[in-house]
This record gives structure tokens, sequence and C-alpha cells, in this order.
């Protein structure tokens, strides 16, 4: 296949992903849609597969290799681990099958009549550097995206940069330069650097995306974890207007 082809390809699925949440009159996408989207987007993604059942469950965790993580997939609901929908670090397929039946009761316990699309079975990735990637749309200037590092860097000190979309190859690197904690990520106190490109090609990647897709309202990856080669995002939420 070239690449016009999977390019083509990719624009399709993405399309129909979109047009299935308007159809459903969702403002959203479920966790699995936005992942698939990101990844359409050469943005890497956790390996992760949506099981309907317990047999599936297990399959997929094994196919995906130990630890897994478990997550309900629901239209019905948003804050998964405010009701018990996530189960992290599963390493048999006995707690996987322990942690579906559980993750169900909790949803039902919430919510009797939830619509349970399945449980998403995602690989828990290795720990390292999080950052977060993400963008808004602003009324006049259009989608602007915002990088920083995770955790108490952005939920408590707020530092973040941002730049109004499309963005080219340099502005992706200021943004990157340009948070105070960037030292952390050329290496620090014997800690490695991490893959300063990889995160470059997953902001062009955003860019791409929001620009292509204008309807898109919010779209958050975080947290995106960030190895001395490569990087993965572990969690991905998209509004749409």
């Amino acid at each position: 296949m070239s690449a016009n082809e999977r390019l083509l390809n990719s624009l399709r699925k993405t399309a129909q992903i979109f047009k299935k949440a308007r159809e459903e009159a969702r403002d959203y996408l479920l966790e699995p849609e936005a992942k698939t989207v990101c990844k359409e987007y050469g943005i890497p993604v956790t390996n992760f597969k949506v099981a309907k059942n317990v047999d599936e469950a297990t399959e997929y965790a094994e196919e995906i290799g130990f630890p897994v993580v478990l997550k309900i997939v629901s239209p019905d609901v948003i804050h998964k681990f405010d009701v018990g929908g996530v189960v992290l670090n599963l390493n048999t397929p006995k707690a996987v099958e322990e942690a579906y039946r559980k993750i169900l009761e909790n949803v039902k316990n919430h919510k009797s009549n939830a619509n349970i699309v399945g449980i998403l079975i995602q690989e828990m990735a290795p720990q390292s550097t999080e950052v977060i990637v993400g963008a808004t749309k602003d009324r006049q200037f259009g989608p602007a995206l915002m990088f920083g590092l995770g955790g108490v860097f952005v939920e408590v000190l707020k530092d973040v940069t941002f730049r109004i979309a499309p963005i080219s190859r340099n502005e992706a690197q200021e943004m990157i330069t340009e948070v105070k904690a960037y030292p952390i990520l050329k290496g620090y106190r014997g800690q490695p650097a991490v893959d300063i490109n990889a995160i470059v090609e997953i902001l062009l990647s955003t860019s791409r995306l929001v620009m292509d897709y204008p309807e898109i309202k919010e779209l958050d990856m975080n947290p995106i974890i960030v190895y001395e080669k490569g990087a993965k995002t572990v969690d991905a939420r998209i509004i749409l207007e």
C-alpha cells in the first residue's frame, strides 16, 4: 500500500469515527475511539482492545501481554475512576477475570441501565517521564496547542506552553524548550534524557489532526509517557463541538 493510500485509509477511518459519534448524539469520543484517531494520525498509543465478555478479556490480555489495565467503555460513564471503572496493574488471567466482573458490578451499581460498550484491555506502560499534549479551540484564533510536563508541573505549577495551529517543526521544538521543567527532559541528576523528537512528532501530528477536523473542541492526551526512545499515549480524550 502506498503512502497516499495509507493516508486516505486513515482519513476515511477517522471520519467514520466522528460520524458515528454524531449519529449517536455524542459530543465526545469514547476512549478507544479517541485512541484510534490518535493512532491513525501517527500518535503512539498503548496497545489496546475492547472486550465484550470475560473470555475475550483474558484472551486479549494474554495477547497484549501482562501487566494490563482494564477500563469501562460506556457513554454513560465519563469519569471512570470515580465509579470504580478502572483497575490497574493486572498480572494474571484470573486477576483480569475478577477485575472484569468487578468493573461491571461497580458500573451497574452506579447506573443500573448504563449502556456498556465493553471493557478496554490496555497494556500497562512502564513508568518514565510523563508529559501532556492538548488542544482547545479558541473562538478568535482557532485551535491552540498546549504542551507541558505531567503531574505536579501541569496540575500545580501550570508549567505549559501554547501555540496556534498549524505549527512548524521549529515551533514544536520551541514549545518543548520553553517549559521551565525542560532540564528534566534533557536528563537531570542521573535520569536519562527522553526522546525529544518523539514529542515533536506528537505535537506535529496533533496539529494536523485539529486542522483536519475543526469540529474538535478539546483534545487531551494525558499522560504521554516518554522514554529514552519513543513514547506512548496512555489516555486520550476528544470533545466535539
